[in-house]
């Protein structure tokens, strides 16, 4: 669904990423894990287009067979691209339902997207009155994550990036997220891109990717983050010059 082929990156001419190649297929999840300021949030920001971050000439990135490496956001994002913040900003006089109306204007019926919005909302237990108040207003750390996945979903991205999912989130909410992440993954990709290995013990991914330093330094099964969650990234980061 998603290849990178030699992706360097830079942002204010600092390079970020170097040199990475790697391919994200279709009905899988993938973790991606790494120290603070190991290039996984550029990473994210990259493939959903952000303009801040300069790719190199060499630099690929495909995406369902079509090169994407200069498209701007909003048309990766029309492509099924989405990218989940940290921290998801409030907004003021603008509902959930008013900002999904708008996104989807001319391809949902605004009747179709509420109950929708309501039917998801109850499986995701976001309470009601969240989806009535202005975006984010007043909702915890995990409320604020449940309204972005209810916004992914009914967007129908196809390619998910979540960016520390499972920051600010309680155990309860951690369930619930990753219970539901994992039964939509059919037909979809996920990226989880995480510190630690909280929500990976709630959904199973099918490969962790570690990236130190702006580099793939190594790849495995869900064992690798069990293995990096006991001893860290110390080994990782002695090989990177």
């Amino acid at each position: 669904m998603m290849i990178i082929k030699n992706l360097t990156v830079s942002v204010a001419e600092k390079k970020i990423l170097d040199d990475i190649s790697f391919s994200f297929e279709k009905n899988k999840v993938y973790a991606l894990m790494g120290p603070n300021g190991s290039g996984k949030s550029t990473l994210a920001y990259t493939l959903a287009g952000h303009p801040a971050y300069v790719l190199s000439k060499r630099s690929r990135i495909k995406y369902q067979s079509i090169d994407i490496g200069s498209l701007t956001a909003d048309k990766r994002a029309k492509k099924g691209i989405f990218l989940s913040f940290q921290s998801p900003l409030s907004l003021n006089g603008v509902t959930v339902f008013q900002l999904l109306r708008l996104a989807l204007s001319g391809k949902k019926d605004p009747v179709a997207i509420k109950r929708e919005m309501e039917k998801l909302g109850k499986e995701l237990k976001i309470k009601p009155e969240l989806l009535k108040r202005s975006l984010n207003e007043g909702a915890s750390g995990g409320e604020k994550k449940k309204l972005e996945l209810l916004q992914a979903v009914i967007l129908g991205a196809e390619f998910l990036i979540f960016d520390e999912i499972d920051t600010g989130v309680d155990v309860d909410a951690l369930k619930t997220i990753a219970t539901y992440l994992d039964s939509i993954k059919k037909g979809k990709t996920v990226l989880l891109i995480t510190h630690y290995n909280r929500i990976l013990k709630y959904i199973k991914p099918d490969k962790v990717v570690v990236l130190v330093n702006g580099q793939i330094v190594k790849t495995g099964d869900h064992k690798l983050a069990e293995e990096i969650e006991a001893n860290g990234y110390t080994k990782y980061q002695k090989h990177i010059g």
